[in-house]
């Protein structure tokens, strides 16, 4: 089917296929097209260019859809890199004790946070989990999310994991989004190995990845490399086990403190590094000239009230810089990105530029799918949304709060 969106008042983030992610400076630099159509055959982008130009594209008989978009700005849709929104049970009561003066370790050390997740994890069933996965995916479907990242790590047992990673996997072939599946066995110590911490890395190298790769169930590997869950040292274990398997790294890290997570993930060459509340001048530098892209999750650190990450240094060293939601329901039970772009502006002190870029084409480059989603290219999926009525891209971040999206374009499917 041919969709056609004409009289577009701003269409965003057009761009040359061959740019895989923008950083330092370049992130300033955003392509906007004025008066713009844009054409989509079976939900690829076909063209786009000024509205004058329009009668030169060859529309044959194709079914076609003619979209007025006329004061409304189309933007690709967000590429949110990094979420564990594949989960048995929300956890307001973890909320209600931070109210009340409890920190996330301490609550961790409790009994509560992950490990909390995993024991509701043990009695869902595959069709339960799957069913509210699948309602928060179009949840942020219609926010605005067209690709997505999604971790296990509540399970903290073979069985768990493998239920969590079956789960995403039907997900990414009924769901309309791109989804990216990642393993994060190495999410916490369950509390039966809390005495012998390296039975359970064991456990997880010779015998969840072993069954995860025969099955093909992760397009990545995961860990929690922070004070308080895997140290430098094991995270090299697991990350090496999952390399020799075909899994490329992502690394949670220093979220809770400068515990090396990033110099770890940069050696093992993750796609990303995430969290990065913790950031010094060793951090930044070891970034450099690396192909690991610095995520940052303002959720997180919103809900937690966590330090915010120094996005301006990092920037301002010419480090790239994503910005991923972290939805899961202890530390950021949201995946709205527009939420996550204002934050991006309001708290990190990024230019709606640099937001933009931060959460479609670096954010997709941090998932591994720069090279079909993230921007307005010939031959991208044609994933987009359409504004209401606004009088720029600026307006999206400055109602921080307001729902702002009024059509959703995914797959060819106009929601």
């Amino acid at each position: 089917m041919r969709i056609v969106l004409e009289n577009i008042r701003e269409l965003v983030q057009v761009a040359d296929c061959s740019v895989r992610f923008k950083a330092g400076k370049e992130m300033s630099s955003l392509s906007v097209l004025k008066n713009a159509y844009l054409v989509m055959r079976d939900g690829i982008i076909e063209g786009f260019g000024p509205m004058k130009d329009l009668n030169d594209e060859k529309l044959d008989n194709d079914v076609l859809v003619e979209l007025d978009c006329t004061n409304r700005v189309v933007m690709p849709s967000y590429c949110d890199s990094h979420t564990h929104l594949v989960f048995a049970s929300s956890r307001e009561q973890e909320f209600v004790d931070r109210i009340n003066g409890l920190s996330y370790e301490e609550i961790a050390k409790r009994g509560g946070g992950i490990l909390n997740s995993a024991k509701s994890m043990e009695s869902v069933s595959e069709e339960e989990l799957y069913d509210s996965a699948m309602r928060r995916l179009h949840e942020i479907a219609l926010q605005g999310t067209g690709a997505v990242e999604i971790k296990s790590g509540y399970g903290l047992s073979t069985e768990s994991e493998l239920k969590m990673l079956r789960v995403i996997r039907r997900l990414k072939k009924d769901s309309p989004m791109v989804i990216k599946s990642t393993f994060l066995g190495a999410h916490a110590i369950p509390e039966k190995f809390k005495d012998d911490r390296q039975k359970y890395i064991e456990q997880i190298i010779h015998e969840m990845l072993p069954v995860i790769a025969a099955d093909d169930l992760a397009d990545y590997i995961d860990v929690f490399c922070d004070q308080g869950f895997f140290t430098s040292l094991e995270s090299e274990q697991i990350l090496m086990a999952g390399l020799k398997h075909g899994l490329r790294p992502k690394v949670h890290a220093n979220e809770l403190g400068l515990t090396g997570g990033v110099q770890v993930g940069v050696k093992y060459n993750a796609l990303s590094v995430d969290h990065l509340e913790h950031m010094g001048v060793d951090e930044i530098n070891v970034l450099k000239g690396t192909e690991t892209m610095p995520t940052v999750l303002p959720g997180a650190a919103f809900f937690l009230n966590l330090p915010f990450s120094p996005v301006r240094d990092m920037i301002g060293a010419g480090l790239p810089v994503a910005l991923a939601s972290d939805y899961n329901p202890g530390s950021s039970p949201s995946g709205n990105m527009n939420f996550m772009m204002a934050m991006g502006c309001i708290k990190y002190k990024m230019t709606p530029e640099e937001a933009i870029n931060a959460t479609t084409i670096n954010s997709a480059y941090a998932m591994g799918v720069d090279g079909i989603c993230g921007s307005i290219c010939t031959g991208k999926l044609g994933n987009v949304f359409i504004t209401k009525e606004i009088p720029g891209y600026s307006s999206i971040p400055y109602h921080y709060a307001g729902n702002l999206i009024e059509t959703i374009i995914l797959d060819g499917q106009i929601i």
